[in-house]
């Protein structure tokens, strides 16, 4: 096994990282649990990505980001972020993702019922870049409970939860290398966003991992 020393393009100058890839995912013994209202809830562990910067660089630079415009009223807008999915079924070019799909599909296996199958990437250039209040909600997930594991790299961003029938809502910053679950009912009784921030912050890479089905 060989250790690369780099440093990240997209870091502050300066910063030097080993990033070991055989080696990037941590045990998901440390998740903490946060039960939500109406059957929900959501997973963390912080740094379930061993460094990763690598990973993040190569993600960040791919050419296959694909940007999308959506109607809003009488305008046609620009979706403020960059996406790339791969459906079931279909070859991830990153053999990490695959890795971490897997390791999420095995401890998940009994309590989900079901493997993650599909894999989703956004990337957030900048504070500028977000996504509105959603659930996901295309598919089974607006009928059933379900899962959507996202994996964070990059730059921090603030991650916002509020309930569909009204009260208060739940921000938590995601850094680099988190991993959050999103499980029980979720997707159809609580909304989540990526709200934009003024301060300067660097890009984001979130990677999401859904079961068949669900998007």
């Amino acid at each position: 096994m060989t250790t690369g020393v780099q440093t990240s393009l997209f870091f502050e100058p300066g910063t030097v990282v080993n990033d070991i890839r055989t080696t990037m995912f941590c045990d998901l013994g440390a998740i903490e649990r946060t039960e939500l209202a109406y059957g929900a809830w959501i997973d963390v562990q912080r740094t379930w990505v061993r460094n990763g910067f690598a990973l993040y660089d190569d993600l960040v630079v791919s050419p296959a980001w694909r940007a999308e415009q959506r109607q809003m009223y009488d305008s046609v807008v620009a979706v403020p972020r960059l996406l790339r999915y791969f459906r079931s079924g279909e070859t991830v070019p990153w053999p990490e993702l695959m890795e971490a799909r897997q390791r999420l599909s095995c401890h998940y296996r009994q309590e989900l019922g079901e493997e993650f199958t599909s894999t989703g990437l956004c990337l957030y250039r900048d504070g500028r870049d977000s996504v509105a209040w959603h659930g996901d909600t295309l598919g089974r997930g607006a009928t059933s409970d379900t899962m959507v594991a996202i994996v964070s790299l990059g730059a921090s961003r603030v991650f916002a939860l509020r309930p569909r029938a009204g009260g208060p809502s739940r921000r938590l910053t995601l850094d680099h290398g988190d991993l959050m679950v999103m499980g029980g009912s979720c997707q159809r009784t609580w909304e989540h966003a990526i709200p934009k921030t003024a301060r300067a912050v660097g890009p984001r890479v979130s990677i999401q991992f859904r079961p068949r089905g669900v998007g």
